[in-house]
């Protein structure tokens, strides 16, 4: 189990970040209520929301049923990519899985606790936003999906640059 304790580390480290990156905003700053927010930069805001469903707002869950529901859903893909890790030789790629692992756990976290997702990373260019609002889970999931991405297809492309196996041909 050693060889994989750095994904599981990297979760644990997001994990922790997230919450009190979360705790910060919300109590040490008091940003805490919907719409609340505080200037940091001309380009960055600590922005309060609540979200209720997953990425981009999709599957609202604004009854009980629903949030438990996107609870099991999350939990389910938390342990898949748990055993993942788990069986991951590359260190790269255990550390990006535990990026996921564990920004999927602090949402998770939050989601059991408030029945929602904290989240109040406000990145935007005057009034365009490229992202919603979001938080330190969030942007850890991001970036290791990105980071499987490229390294899928770079991986792929190696595979495929190497010289051409030579053809044997036979003489009976």
């Amino acid at each position: 189990m050693h060889k994989y304790r750095l994904g599981f580390a990297v979760a644990l480290i997001v994990l922790i970040l997230d919450q009190l990156a979360k705790w910060f905003v919300t109590h040490a700053l008091g940003i805490n209520q919907i719409g609340d927010s505080q200037v940091l930069l001309p380009i960055f805001n600590f922005t309060y929301t609540q979200n209720e469903g997953i990425s981009l707002g999709l599957l609202n869950a604004t009854n009980p049923i629903g949030r438990w529901m996107l609870v099991g859903l999350t939990s389910a893909i938390a342990v898949g990519v748990a055993v993942w890790i788990g069986r991951e030789k590359d260190r790269v790629e255990q550390a990006a899985l535990g990026m996921v692992l564990g920004g999927a756990l602090g949402n998770i976290l939050d989601r059991v606790r408030f029945g929602y997702v904290v989240d109040f990373a406000d990145l935007h260019f005057g009034e365009f936003r490229p992202f919603l609002v979001f938080n330190v889970g969030d942007a850890a999931i991001s970036i290791a999906v990105v980071i499987l991405l490229l390294r899928a297809f770079l991986i792929r492309k190696d595979h495929h640059e190497g010289p051409e196996p030579k053809e044997t041909i036979e003489h009976a």
